[in-house]
């Protein structure tokens, strides 16, 4: 075992006994979201490095302070990837950050989750005991998937200390067609194109402007552009990239940014909104209130995220009583003393 661990658990079992809360933080990419920063910081970065990687198998084993760009640098050296596109938000983001936000790029629709690609976690629990869940290998993966119940969790359940991701091959071609649009139309294309064999990586509505990635067998991309037409957009790499690290215009300012998962078939909601996922995510600069957005999007199927600039109290909207009984059965489970990461996923959590 290593000194890491060791001394986690140490500092774990130590603030269970006190009721000190502990903020688990990796490289600090997203201390923005989520709910209040409360307790003594418990620092991942020294525990990095990847610990086995088989590309023939696409699985890689990765300790939780290991940065993501260095992860998807290994990747990209054998010709694969996260399909998830896991948003950085900065240099430092790390693995466990990944897992723990749960967040995924403009891929997600169509290639799916972080939790899709899990199939093993290590973590120490709020009782300073090592658990391990899944495997190493996809075969291994049976059961009730525990391990998934870490992604999007906030670290409230453990400190994740390794990752076993399921990794694929790059896309052999990508291309990114653009129309012009209005929101209703672009939805409905959208929501048209989700159920045909096309290889969609991404579908997105911002300032008039439909924009569709293509991504996979050159041969397939190629008939799927020549059925589609559009124009070209140049250096579609940077937009794509730019939408999953909110570095385009869009997400500039410090006026509340809202985060609405909603059904992609629901119609344009108010405020300047951008379209993503093929309709199922909404981007809203919104100065309306925490309850009317949260009625708003369960109106339409889903629910409402205060996801940068806004009341960080009310970060995530609560799930209905008998979901929310499920997570505190966990939240006890795991964390007893409810020490790791208080309130960052509800505010009395």
């Amino acid at each position: 075992m290593s000194d890491f661990i060791e001394q986690a658990q140490a500092r774990i079992r130590a603030a269970q006994a006190s009721g000190t809360p502990l903020r688990i933080r990796g490289g600090g990419s997203k201390d923005f979201f989520g709910g209040e920063l409360i307790g003594e910081v418990l620092d991942t970065l020294a525990h990095s490095g990847v610990i086995a990687y088989d590309p023939s198998e696409l699985v890689l084993t990765v300790r939780a302070g290991t940065l993501l760009s260095e992860v998807e640098a290994t990747l990209a050296a054998s010709g694969q990837c996260l399909p998830f596109e896991p948003p950085h938000f900065g240099a430092g983001a790390t693995v466990g950050g990944c897992v723990a936000s749960g967040l995924s790029g403009p891929r997600r629709p169509y290639a799916g989750a972080v939790r899709d690609y899990l199939l093993g976690v290590s973590l120490i629990d709020g009782r300073g005991e090592v658990l391990r869940f899944g495997g190493q290998v996809m075969k291994n993966v049976a059961g009730f998937d525990t391990f998934r119940l870490q992604a999007g969790a906030m670290g409230t359940l453990g400190l994740i200390t390794e990752v076993s991701f399921k990794v694929l091959p790059r896309p052999e071609a990508d291309e990114t067609r653009v129309f012009e649009s209005t929101a209703v139309d672009a939805i409905a294309t959208m929501n048209r194109l989700a159920g045909q064999p096309l290889p969609l990586a991404g579908a997105i509505h911002l300032d008039g402007r439909l924009s569709l990635r293509l991504a996979g067998n050159p041969a397939a991309v190629t008939a799927a552009v020549a059925k589609l037409g559009g124009e070209p957009l140049a250096d579609a790499a940077a937009f794509w990239n730019s939408i999953r690290e909110q570095t385009h215009p869009y997400f500039a300012g410090d006026a509340p940014l809202w985060r609405l998962a909603v059904k992609p078939t629901a119609p344009p909601l108010a405020g300047d909104a951008l379209i993503d996922w093929g309709g199922g995510l909404r981007w809203l600069r919104s100065a309306q209130t925490v309850a009317e957005l949260r009625a708003i999007a369960s109106l339409h199927g889903g629910h409402a995220t205060a996801f940068r600039n806004g009341t960080r109290a009310q970060a995530f909207q609560p799930p209905a009583a008998a979901v929310m009984a499920l997570h505190r059965r966990l939240k006890a489970t795991f964390d007893p003393a409810g020490i790791l990461n208080r309130g960052r996923l509800y505010p009395d959590f």
